[in-house]
């Protein structure tokens, strides 16, 4: 009787496992929806910081030469 009464217990059926697989899936989705969200944000922050940034100013600059200085021997 014990034993029986044990077991049913620890039997899931077919279908609370499938609403706890369910529910567990949609927590999961939301943390996803979320982070994706979250993702799009910073990237959109990091570009509008990046547009204003000083060093944007440094990026876009040409290449000088600097073999012209005094550490090399120019009388070649």
């Amino acid at each position: 009787m014990l034993s029986t009464y044990i077991s049913n217990i620890i039997l899931v059926s077919t279908i609370q496992l499938t609403i706890v697989l369910i529910v567990t899936a949609s927590i999961f989705l939301v943390f996803i929806a979320i982070a994706i969200i979250k993702m799009y944000k910073l990237k959109a922050e990091n570009k509008r910081l990046l547009d204003n940034s000083f060093y944007k100013t440094e990026l876009d600059k040409s290449y000088q030469d600097f073999t012209d200085g005094h550490l090399y021997d120019n009388n070649n």
